[in-house]
């Protein structure tokens, strides 16, 4: 693990875990994948539990890849996930909603 991953690894863990996952109904589970680090990390959100972990998530609703400074930028509101969406800076696979679920629980952290 980079020090570079870690750092965003560890600012992602820390403005997740602020939100409360017993309030939350439903399943998560995204995978981020930063294309520059070779480098996977997933969220998940099951039976009222968040988990963050540094591994690759096979049975994930969405992948998120980017660059790793276009994704701390996003998680920082200093990149618009629209604007990265359609300028080729952020690709999603799998189901755009729950990627924006999670955008939607870092903006709360």
């Amino acid at each position: 693990m980079s020090e570079k991953f870690k750092s965003i690894f560890d600012e992602v863990k820390t403005k997740i875990e602020k939100f409360d996952p017993t309030s939350y109904n439903g399943f998560l589970a995204i995978q981020v994948t930063l294309t520059d680090l070779n480098e996977v990390f997933y969220v998940e959100i099951k039976d009222r539990k968040l988990i963050i972990e540094p591994y690759e998530y096979n049975d994930r609703q969405s992948n998120i890849i980017m660059k790793s400074d276009n994704f701390r930028k996003m998680i920082n509101g200093q990149l618009n996930s629209v604007l990265a969406l359609t300028t080729g800076k952020l690709k999603i696979e799998g189901d755009l909603g729950k990627a924006k679920e999670l955008s939607s629980l870092l903006k709360e952290g």
